[in-house]
């Protein structure tokens, strides 16, 4: 079994979802070398996230971002954690809501997305510096 491990810094984002899936595959080469495995990637961050949806149509995008501030407005008069902005606890509950950790098929040395698929970065943060990814692919 091979196992590679490597750390990225993302470019920092705007808020909103982003794919990244390019990114990924440009900067974790090693991935070619797997022929059967997984490639797990974790964000080291409480304020953004990962997640797989639609890579085609930039509205889906757009859509996610409104909803989710529907769903999770700012300055909802009963958080207690402000200091870091009107922004900061919506920031932290869409994260927990959309996870910090993604998994994916390796196979024959790509990743086994499905054809609309992608890998968002979701920045829940008005600004942002950039992000860390923690990339894993083991398999043989």
């Amino acid at each position: 079994m091979k196992i590679y491990q490597k750390e990225i810094r993302l470019r920092p984002y705007k808020r909103g979802f982003h794919l990244i899936t390019e990114t990924i595959k440009e900067n974790f080469p090693e991935i070619r070398g797997i022929k059967m495995g997984f490639l797990n990637v974790f964000i080291k961050h409480t304020s953004a996230s990962l997640t797989i949806n639609e890579n085609a149509d930039a509205t889906v995008r757009s859509d996610f971002e409104a909803h989710m501030n529907t769903m999770v407005p700012e300055d909802a008069p009963y958080y207690r954690h402000t200091f870091e902005g009107s922004d900061d606890m919506p920031a932290h509950i869409k994260a927990s809501l959309m996870g910090s950790s993604i998994q994916i098929p390796i196979s024959g040395g790509r990743l086994n997305l499905g054809i609309w698929q992608g890998i968002y970065l979701c920045e829940h943060r008005n600004s942002a510096s950039g992000r860390s990814l923690v990339l894993s692919c083991f398999g043989s």
